[in-house]
């Protein structure tokens, strides 16, 4: 029988709380028929669509985000934790469980017109895609659309997204948390 990306991916429970069914990219990545494929199923609904950079979200979305943007002859575009980058940011405020995060751009990474492509390993609420979309299109530019690994649906992050207009991609869904 052959494998499918949610088949590489390892299931730890209780991470990182009691409860908590965690995700494992990383056996993923580790393996490389499955890393390959994983790559190759992300790019497939963009294959001849015009996309000028890819954005990763820190910090798994980097892994694939610099993958996909080489396999599309683009640029990569980090977007990371408050503090993380060295030149002028943009920052874009988000909700956790508990409290609040915040995401950083570099204020020059794009330019308006520019259409982006943003990659994760997860979705789970959508907050974070979410304020990643808030920075890409306040330096003007578009996006095409959101691609993940694994999806948790039962957390909303699908219809969040789709909510603000967004076309999103995913490759395998678990359930539960």
């Amino acid at each position: 029988m052959q494998k499918t990306v949610r088949d590489y991916i390892r299931t730890i429970a209780d991470f990182p709380h009691e409860g908590i069914m965690f995700r494992d990219v990383t056996t993923l990545f580790a393996d490389p028929r499955g890393f390959r494929m994983a790559i190759d199923q992300l790019l497939h609904p963009y294959a001849g669509a015009r996309i000028d950079k890819v954005v990763g979200l820190e910090a798994r979305g980097f892994i694939l985000g610099g993958a996909i943007a080489h396999q599309l002859t683009k640029g990569f575009v980090p977007i990371r934790k408050q503090g993380k980058l060295p030149g002028k940011t943009l920052r874009q405020a988000y909700k956790l469980e508990y409290g609040e995060a915040v995401m950083e751009i570099h204020s020059d990474a794009l330019q308006p017109g520019e259409r982006v492509l943003i990659v994760d390993d997860l979705l789970a609420t959508g907050g974070t895609c979410e304020a990643g979309i808030k920075l890409v299109e306040r330096l003007g530019a578009e996006v095409v659309g959101c691609a993940f690994v694994v999806d948790l649906p039962e957390l909303g992050g699908r219809k969040l997204l789709e909510s603000l207009g967004m076309k999103v991609h995913v490759l395998c869904e678990f359930d539960g948390a």
